[in-house]
């Protein structure tokens, strides 16, 4: 499955009301269960955070990749959120984290979550991309990215 495929309007949130890291978790999250993706909101938080305890999935320049293999997930997605004030995430910078990236796989989907993890890291390896992530207010725009 192509990451731009994880992807639905549904799924991406431009104004993030999170003012914390367990918020921000819990708002993503929120989308994902509204949309049918996650049936357990608790079991699939339970390994997202089981992750962020070897280290956190905030990776700097104001990016976090918050992500969880569980038997919750019914199908394989991602729920982008967008925070212009930003939320301490515990990142590697230290710095708040504006864009979201949670990424949702059943148990048993092999690597699927770390080829999404690998393409999303690289494309905001750019600046361009990211300052595009924060202006863009549609899904058009949000998609093209991935495109």
């Amino acid at each position: 499955m192509a990451t731009k495929d994880m992807f639905t309007e549904k799924r991406v949130c431009f104004d993030m009301k999170a003012k914390t890291k367990m918020e921000a978790l819990d708002e993503l999250i929120d989308i994902l269960v509204k949309d049918g993706v996650i049936n357990d909101s608790k079991v699939f938080k339970e390994a997202v955070l089981k992750r962020e305890e070897e280290f956190s999935t905030g990776i700097g320049m104001g990016i976090a990749i918050p992500h969880g293999k569980s038997n919750s997930v019914n199908k394989a997605s991602i729920a982008f959120g967008k925070s212009k004030a930003g939320v301490d995430y515990e990142s590697m910078d230290e710095k708040p984290a504006h864009l979201f990236f949670l990424i949702a796989v059943p148990e048993e989907a092999n690597d699927t979550h770390l080829r999404a993890l690998s393409e999303i890291s690289r494309k905001l390896m750019h600046s361009d991309i990211r300052e595009s992530l924060m202006n863009c207010t549609s899904f058009d725009q949000f998609i093209k990215v991935f495109e």
